[in-house]
């Protein structure tokens, strides 16, 4: 399944018939068993929705990092947001990818 940012927008948590889906590294990840922390009113559901790739690099919550965009950040981001893939890949299924 491919989906744009737009049709990503569906899945965040606002409806109940919908699974909870955040992309990161272009990846879609179906994070609805974490329902408490992304869905309305979780300590992440900022990024239910959406694509959380600079969020996570940098360990922010604030709106205008909660973006695909990898440019300019560190190369400590770099394994942080490494680090966070890798968590998302052993712990929710992937259900496709981000269109270009």
């Amino acid at each position: 399944m491919e989906l744009t940012l737009d049709q990503l927008k569906q899945f965040d948590g606002t409806n109940p018939s919908n699974p909870i889906y955040v992309a990161v590294k272009g990846r879609i990840f179906d994070v609805t068993t974490g329902k408490s922390f992304y869905g309305p009113g979780g300590s992440y559901a900022m990024f239910a929705g959406k694509d959380a790739t600079r969020a996570l690099a940098k360990m922010s919550k604030n709106d205008e990092d909660v973006i695909g965009s990898v440019d300019g950040l560190t190369e400590k981001e770099i394994g942080i947001l490494n680090d966070w893939e890798k968590k998302f890949e052993a712990k929710y299924p992937i259900v496709g990818s981000l269109a270009a």
